[in-house]
């Protein structure tokens, strides 16, 4: 269980770092062909996608000019993080 719960963090410590990469690289004046860029883009759009269609239908995200996808992509990320090891520390299947 121990295995799975390393698998789980790595991929989403791995998706953190792919849409810090996306935000990083959405200031500079990459072309979007590139690559390595349509890769990332593919990568977390799965993620940002959803939220960002929830934030342009809410009261609030209409016609904003900043995206915070990213932030509550983080957020999400962090908390699934949180309730994973504490189910495993609550089961007793990792130790502290």
């Amino acid at each position: 269980m121990l295995l799975v719960y390393r698998a789980i963090s790595t991929l989403l410590t791995v998706l953190e770092w792919a849409i810090f990469l996306r935000v990083i690289i959405s200031w500079l004046p990459i072309p979007r062909d590139n690559q390595f860029i349509r890769i990332l883009y593919q990568f977390t759009e799965p993620i940002l996608g959803p939220i960002r269609s929830i934030i342009n239908r809410s009261s609030l995200g209409r016609g904003m000019m900043i995206d915070f996808s990213p932030i509550i992509a983080f957020l999400l990320i962090g908390v699934l993080q949180n309730v994973a090891g504490r189910i495993l520390l609550s089961s007793g299947l990792i130790g502290l």
